[in-house]
């Protein structure tokens, strides 16, 4: 051992050189080295030490390891101290030697919060892949790392490191300013309790929740709002509701009742608020009171048609008929008289409230009544001098809306913070303004669309049903979100039947070309055909009767063989159309949009089908965001392509982005209902993946691919005529080399496709 203990000390010292001041901790380090790294572990520690010496990542790197290896080695065992020696050279060839001095300088903390070898190697893990997705912005993380690590586990600081970079996308900027804290989602996603329900686990059940109540597909949306800050409840703009990511500080078991009680109380208001009210000159008390009255306006009205509404409200209101005298507290305590009747309170402005209430039952529909209550009561608590204090109140309790959604602000835009709803220095107005605002409130009729009426998405205007609900791959984490996407289809609008007519006419020449290849077009299931009198192996039984006839005597019959052969055609297909928003584009050089080159391809494909006899489905899609992932059914395998199917057909319009991944496996689940011989799915889409709520631009297309890939195993065939010119690499990436054709010519597009089909079915 004594050549190897004077090595490391040489190889320490030649490190040391440029340290003077550190030279006498030379000894330190050894002994410390010889006590974490026992046995065999010490040489592969020295040997590391050597590598990391001799690499570029420069003097202070060994340095920190040589001082850094044995203090994490003792903590969380040898063999982690050898891997953050490798893990820093790897982070330091993607990332830089500063990252990699990061690394080092911040183990020795993370294995103390860690505390086990396996956490430990976790962690290593999972900075080596945000070197490799976010170089720039390791080193933030690094230097966070104990106040990390003190909110998070593994699983957690995983999924929130890589949630971040897929947040910020493409931009390092916003990657440096949510790894540095100083993006509040960032901080909002770190202070989250990871047993506690989030929204995004519960998202689905409150949807159906939200239509079985009330017949409502109004979009909910969680995370920040129009003006950047995430929300701290629930609230409701223009028929989109805005539900919180989480509510922190309750127990777990709570958060889901309260999440139904926001998003109850939310319905209520889009049920039977009508209109918003004009600000006009109230002050801001009475603002908070005239909500006040509204929410239980509109909550007395959803009790009626819903009794077990009041079991789901009541117990979130704990206001005590005692304690100061303050506004909020005053609030609070009349909340809780409007809504539980066996609440006893001696304060005469609370019982007021509640007298006034109840005494316009009858007119609980006219919502009206609120203004009037709210008016009064807020008089009356000017004149006992109870102090009110717009910037710091709270709607409670905690499931009811910030009452943004009430008002109409004028061309003043509300902040999203709900505390500030009624700070009276944004409600400050001319004396002109005001004027023209009280001509408003004495106008007897407001028109039915007007622009402050509170109302939901129309659902008959778009009358989309949820269908389904599709795993996601997340290639960040390497496995997929159960149940991330939520496929909704929709009906397809109307077109003219007689355009379509017009496009055969139009391609008669290749229509024509068309139909000659056909009657040589087979495609099914081989069939044996027995006792022929030539093929390429024998029938068994024919083979066996003819000898049995030998011995007997008589003369065999020479028909011994079997063939295979194709018959007839068995065949299912479908065509996936691509009718993003992009496919409204002009085609360079042409006047014809992409869709339009769509459409006429599609109507030739379908001759083609048709003439041949094989069952197939048109079906289109779009996406808006994962929880609208649009279907629209053109025509389905045992609906004939008619008048209907062709008036849909020319209905078609491109709107919104290209979540395809989704509508692969929706297809595909039609695909693998048919007992077909070969299953075909052949899309037509003209640009990469993307989404509203996607940044990472590998994100969908790894999904995609993945889709693709399940299909696959299915025996199902997936073939993708990409419309995009610089569309190889990702469509191969998703499909195979061997299954995209590209067109680079859009023209040829109705030439091109129903020949690929005669082609891939031949």
């Amino acid at each position: 051992m004594e050549p190897a203990r004077a090595d490391p000390k040489r190889l320490l010292a030649r490190v040391l050189a440029d340290q003077p001041h550190l030279a006498g901790t030379l000894d330190l380090v050894w002994r410390q080295a010889e006590r974490s790294f026992p046995g065999g572990a010490l040489e592969r520690w020295l040997e590391t030490c050597r590598e990391i010496a001799h690499g570029p990542f420069g003097a202070s790197c060994t340095l920190s390891y040589l001082r850094n290896a044995p203090a994490c080695a003792a903590l969380v065992g040898a063999e982690a101290g050898l891997a953050l020696g490798q893990a820093a050279m790897r982070v330091g060839l993607s990332a830089g030697s500063r990252v990699a001095l990061a690394l080092l300088t911040a183990a020795p903390k993370a294995a103390r919060r860690l505390g086990a070898p396996a956490p430990f190697l976790e962690w290593l893990r999972v900075v080596e892949q945000l070197a490799r997705l976010a170089p720039e912005s390791v080193a933030l993380l690094l230097d966070r790392t104990e106040a990390i690590l003190a909110e998070l586990d593994m699983r957690a600081y995983e999924a929130w490191a890589l949630g971040g970079v897929r947040l910020a996308g493409d931009d390092p900027a916003r990657r440096m300013k949510f790894f540095s804290l100083e993006d509040p989602g960032a901080r909002r996603r770190l202070s989250h309790d990871v047993d506690a329900p989030a929204f995004a686990d519960l998202e689905r059940r409150l949807k159906a929740y939200l239509v079985a109540l009330w017949g409502l597909h109004s979009p909910i949306r969680s995370g920040a709002g129009p003006s950047g800050e995430p929300p701290r409840r629930a609230g409701f703009e223009s028929g989109i509701i805005r539900m919180p990511e989480t509510f922190p500080g309750l127990p777990p078991a709570q958060v889901p009742a309260l999440f139904r009680a926001s998003l109850a109380h939310v319905a209520a208001h889009f049920r039977f608020t009508r209109e918003k009210f004009a600000v006009g000159s109230l002050k801001p008390v009475q603002l908070a009171l005239i909500s006040l009255i509204e929410d239980a306006r509109v909550e007395q009205l959803a009790i009626r048609a819903f009794p077990g509404l009041h079991r789901l409200w009541r117990p979130f209101h704990v206001a005590q008929p005692s304690g100061a005298l303050t506004a909020p507290v005053l609030f609070a305590r009349l909340a809780r008289a409007l809504i539980d009747p066996d609440y006893r309170d001696d304060n005469d402005w609370v019982q007021k409230g509640r007298r006034l209430f109840f005494e316009q039952q009858a007119r609980w529909t006219d919502q009206s009544i609120s203004r009037t209550i709210g008016g009064l009561l807020g008089n009356d608590l000017g004149q006992m001098r109870v102090q009110f204090n717009a910037r710091t109140y709270v709607v409670e309790p905690p499931y009811r809306d910030d009452n943004l959604g009430l008002w109409d602000f004028g061309a003043t835009p509300p902040s999203a913070a709900a505390e500030a709803v009624f700070d009276s220095a944004r409600l400050e107005q001319s004396d002109d303004e005001q004027e023209a605002q009280r001509e408003r409130e004495a106008q007897d009729e407001t028109p039915a669309d007007a622009a402050g009426r509170v109302r939901p998405v129309d659902a008959d205007a778009e009358a989309g049903v949820p269908v389904a609900h599709y795993p996601e791959w997340d290639y960040l984490i390497g496995r997929e979100r159960t149940d991330w996407t939520t496929l909704v289809e929709f009906p397809a609008p109307m077109g003219a039947a007689e355009s379509i007519d017009r496009i055969l006419e139009t391609h008669e020449a290749l229509v024509n070309r068309i139909t000659a290849l056909i009657r040589s077009a087979k495609v099914s299931r081989p069939v044996r055909l027995r006792r022929q009198p030539e093929g390429e192996r024998l029938d068994l039984d024919a083979s066996i009767g003819a000898a049995v006839a030998r011995r007997r005597g008589d003369t065999p019959d020479p028909r011994v063989y079997m063939t295979l052969e194709r018959r007839h055609r068995d065949l299912s297909a479908l065509v996936l159309l691509d009718v993003s928003q992009s496919t409204n584009d002009i085609v360079r050089g042409g006047d014809a949009s992409v869709l339009s080159l769509e459409r006429a391809a599609t109507v030739l494909l379908a001759h083609a089908m048709a003439a041949l006899g094989d069952p197939f489905a048109l079906h289109a899609f779009c996406s808006n965001g994962r929880e609208e992932v649009r279907y629209i059914r053109v025509k389905d395998f045992d609906g004939p392509f008619d008048g209907l199917a062709k008036r849909r057909l020319a209905g078609l319009q491109g709107a919104f982005s290209t979540r395809v991944g989704a509508a692969i496996r929706h297809a595909g689940v039609e695909l693998g209902r048919r007992r077909s011989h070969r299953r075909l799915l052949l899309v037509v889409t003209d640009g990469e993946p993307s989404d509203i709520d996607v940044g990472d631009r590998k994100y969908l297309v790894e999904d995609a691919r993945k889709a693709v890939m399940a299909l696959a195993h299915q025996g199902i065939d997936v073939f993708c005529v990409g419309l995009d010119a610089g569309g190889d690499s990702y469509l191969s990436r998703i499909f195979g080399r061997r299954n995209v054709l590209q067109i680079d010519r859009l023209e040829r597009l109705p030439e091109k496709l129903p020949l690929l089909y005669l082609r891939l079915t031949a």
